[in-house]
């Protein structure tokens, strides 16, 4: 028993640990990765502030990322390190303040602010960033901003709902997990009925949400409780629940275009990349319990791949590129438009550079990296829809 909670004790240090400064880009990596971020938010900087038509837009357009990217370059060194590590904390300098749920609610109310993950607002920014893109390539954009308010309330509610959900039917395998036995059913600190109780709270600010969409947009998004409801199971029939977390994670695309526009083949493309973006990043999250998850026996991509977990990631990543490239050429047939995709694709390839399968710590950090590659693709589809 000594010797099991000693190789407990060990594995939590090492998912505490921060990834070593050491192992991050070399010098000449961090001035090309500098160089292609900074010509591509030159790209979507020029797109948001001028409207494609004239000389004065061609021109900056041509001119301004190539300079720009150049001087990146040269100055690549230093400043270069500081945005490595910007990326690999998903855009935060600092780690800052622990959020309001882990510190200042009363302890009653933080164990149920813990369930529904309010302490760890990355699943809430991973399931927003879609409902955004679908807006934003639709068109939806500045006119329909409202709409997005209204889905970052849904989100953080319907997130915080489907952690409730996912903890009540996994309560006995997180008991058996180093990561999640503490969890506020697992370690008995929340009941199950109060959980019941909880769940049924969030999901009437989810209604509320529903309540302000179109009625497509309304009946599109009820099809999702089918996913949500699926999705605890998954891990115990297929090797793939990364897959069915895609599918359930991405729905606010569809949701989200047909809030201001009818369907079309760009949002099922644009949905597709999200599932791979997904499928991406939640096998690099799954890289942190591979040990504990094969004694559990819960099933994992992670897992399922092995030591070609990185070579995967990188496949899943290029799928959703190719996708989101195909879903922007449809709206916007220039080649500005696959431009503006550069700078989600260069963190998506930088965050296969970092990988480390071995690294807990560093999978956490990448994995949570992601909401800065949600945000950047929404640039693109605000940028592309808009033009």
């Amino acid at each position: 028993m000594d010797a099991e909670n000693a190789v407990r004790r060990t594995r939590a240090a090492m998912r505490r640990a921060p990834p070593p400064p050491e192992t991050l880009l070399t010098t000449i990596q961090r001035r090309v990765v500098f160089a292609l971020f900074a010509a591509g938010m030159a790209y979507l900087l020029v797109g948001l502030v001028l409207l494609p038509h004239g000389a004065v837009f061609w021109l900056t357009f041509l001119f301004l990322p190539p300079v720009v990217g150049f001087i990146a370059a040269l100055f690549g060194g230093e400043a270069g390190r500081r945005v490595d590590v910007w990326l690999l904390t998903g855009g935060a300098a600092t780690p800052g303040p622990k959020p309001v749920a882990a510190t200042a609610l009363p302890e009653a109310a933080r164990a149920y602010a813990r369930l529904a993950r309010f302490d760890r607002p990355i699943g809430t920014w991973l399931l927003l960033w879609p409902c955004g893109w679908g807006i934003g390539l639709a068109g939806g954009l500045p006119w329909h901003w409202p709409l997005l308010l209204w889905f970052a309330v849904g989100a953080f509610a319907m997130r915080g709902a489907g952690c409730v959900y996912n903890d009540i039917v996994d309560r006995d395998l997180d008991a058996r997990v180093e990561r999640t036995r503490n969890r506020p059913i697992a370690s008995g600190r929340v009941s199950v009925k109060a959980a019941w109780v909880w769940l049924v709270v969030l999901a009437l600010i989810g209604l509320l949400v529903l309540l302000q969409l179109p009625l497509r947009a309304q009946l599109v998004a009820l099809g999702s409780l089918v996913l949500v409801a699926a999705y605890p199971f998954m891990k115990r029939i297929t090797w793939w629940p990364q897959a069915w977390l895609g599918l359930t994670f991405n729905w606010g695309v569809l949701v989200g275009w047909l809030a201001v526009a009818q369907p079309s083949l760009p949002m099922l493309l644009l949905y597709g990349a999200g599932v791979f973006w997904t499928l991406g990043y939640d096998t690099i999250y799954a890289l942190q319990d591979i040990e504990d998850d094969a004694f559990a026996g819960i099933k994992s991509s992670a897992r399922a791949l092995g030591q070609r977990a990185r070579t995967g990631v990188s496949m899943f990543y290029a799928a959703a590129v190719v996708l989101a490239a195909a879903a922007l050429w449809l709206v916007n047939p220039q080649w500005p438009a696959l431009l503006a995709l550069t700078p989600a694709a260069t963190h998506l390839a930088w965050q296969v550079v970092q990988l480390r399968d071995h690294e807990p710590a560093r999978a956490l950090a990448l994995f949570r990296s992601n909401r800065l590659t949600g945000s950047l693709l929404f640039a693109a589809c605000a940028v592309v829809g808009w033009a």
